[in-house]
């Protein structure tokens, strides 16, 4: 007994395969493959669905995530809960360090005395008849209580005072010892006042504070420069236990940003590694690195190669992002579940139709932050194409199945 089916019955179940297909078509994105959901799949998320259970009663249930149409207003908004921190908003670029000496600290002294030296000249020496006579000290750090020692003066308290006035005591200490002395006195290596520089530079080191009001670029110049090309790193200024961080490339361009160091200031040169992922209708699905002063989604999109004219839907630019909650409207929140209301930070979708015009412009003006995901959906068409593409399979299978039948 024959167990196969016969050609006719291997037409009809072809013929029937191909028929479930057809009036499959409404559901078609159910079953089909694709790079993920389509636009109306995703606005519907943002949505209260509405279910009939089998006892007659209806149940609401709201989707986490909600749909926020990008506009000028949006974009603005987005920018403004996320504001770069400036040195300038947070520290006043004022030089308060006055070049007082501190303990530790190493000072260079130098005396004259006018002709005929009486006290540092000698016999011999007949600089004592013709010009002044300098004696230079070798440098001396200043002691734990805050004293230096000079000839012919013995201790002084030098602690707490410029090196002006550290001058005149000294004039004073000579006064009918040496014929009209003066003094010269400088710090030579500033050990108590300096500020620290680490993270990605080429040579961490402690730089010391002069009159001359050292600012933060010359910190960075100091310790070797950035490792890292300017656009991939921050500067993290840490004044008395505040701290502010800012993008290397804003500090340069800004003048502003660049203040006056202060003594026990932390500068840290820090590698921002931020990056966005573009998945979909686009020319390039990729993890994308970004710079630290932040980009636009005109020009994310750029860098993933634009959209794939063949089958991205203009109308359906999506990013997915953790947010700030106060981005959603009043009618938006109260939308939300009950469990995410109390939460500072929500899932949100943002959608742009870049088949309008203006939203090139508006484009331009909304911030990618790090870790968001760009999602272009599938054109309808290019969609309808695939599955027509899938009906011709089963017209050419049932064909062939045909001809097999006729030989």
């Amino acid at each position: 007994m024959n167990t196969f089916p016969s050609k006719k019955h291997l037409v009809a179940a072809c013929a029937a395969a191909l028929s479930l297909v057809v009036t499959g078509c409404q559901s078609v994105n159910a079953w089909q493959a694709g790079a993920g959901p389509s636009k109306k799949i995703i606005e519907n998320q943002g949505r209260t669905i509405t279910t009939v259970n089998e006892d007659g009663s209806v149940e609401e249930q709201v989707s986490g995530l909600t749909v926020v149409e990008i506009d000028s207003r949006i974009a603005a908004l987005s920018s403004r809960l996320s504001p770069v921190s400036r040195f300038s908003d947070h520290y006043q670029s004022v030089q308060n360090f006055n070049n007082r000496i501190s303990a530790g600290d190493v000072v260079d002294v130098s005396i004259w005395e006018a002709p005929p030296a009486l006290l540092f000249g000698t016999a011999n020496d007949i600089s004592g008849l013709t010009g002044s006579k300098e004696v230079k000290l070798p440098e001396q750090m200043v002691d734990a209580r805050g004293q230096i020692s000079i000839p012919f003066v013995g201790k002084l308290v030098v602690m707490g005072k410029t090196p002006q006035e550290v001058q005149d005591m000294i004039v004073r200490g000579l006064h009918r010892k040496a014929n009209s002395p003066s003094a010269v006195v400088r710090i030579a290596k500033n050990n108590s006042a300096d500020v620290t520089v680490l993270g990605e530079v080429n040579n961490s080191t402690r730089m010391p504070l002069t009159g001359k009001a050292e600012r933060v670029l010359d910190a960075v110049a100091a310790a070797g420069g950035a490792k890292h090309p300017s656009s991939r790193v921050t500067i993290q200024l840490n004044r008395q236990g505040q701290s502010v961080e800012m993008p290397f490339d804003m500090v340069v361009n800004d003048p502003r940003q660049n203040i006056i160091l202060q003594t026990g200031d932390v500068v840290s040169v820090n590698y921002q590694s931020k990056s966005f992922t573009v998945m979909g209708a686009t020319a390039r699905n990729d993890e994308i690195n970004f710079e630290a002063s932040g980009i636009s989604l005109m020009q994310a999109l750029a860098r993933a190669g634009g959209l794939n004219d063949n089958r991205a839907d203009a109308r359906g630019v999506f990013i997915f992002r953790y947010d700030n909650i106060n981005m959603l409207s009043p009618e938006q929140y109260q939308a939300l579940p009950d469990e995410l209301k109390s939460s500072r930070i929500v899932p949100i979708v943002y959608r742009m139709n870049l088949r309008d015009p203006v939203s090139y412009m508006t484009a331009q003006n909304f911030p990618i932050k790090d870790k968001d995901v760009i999602y272009v959906s599938n054109a309808p068409g290019a969609d309808f194409a695939k599955f027509m593409a899938l009906i011709g399979q089963g017209v050419g299978l049932v064909n062939a199945v045909n001809d097999l039948s006729n030989n």
